[in-house]
């Protein structure tokens, strides 16, 4: 997914997808002003639609993949 990376907050396990509750990896900021937040999976299925109304588009997918931080006694 192509996206603008802009200085918004992370997303937290609190933001959930509005089309299935899941945790939500994308913020679509509109262009009519309000925000949707996506899982990956809806992310991708709207991907072009939401490609057209989309301001910005805060992807943090990246982070479903990326390895978990060590337990603090590792370190």
């Amino acid at each position: 997914m192509t996206t603008v990376l802009t200085p918004a907050s992370p997303l937290t396990a609190a933001d959930r997808c509005d089309r299935c509750g899941a945790q939500a990896y994308l913020r679509v900021v509109l262009l009519s002003g309000g925000e949707l937040l996506f899982c990956a999976h809806h992310g991708r299925k709207f991907e072009p639609e939401l490609k057209k109304i989309a301001a910005e588009i805060q992807d943090e997918t990246e982070r479903l993949t990326a390895p978990a931080p060590a337990p603090e006694e590792e370190r």
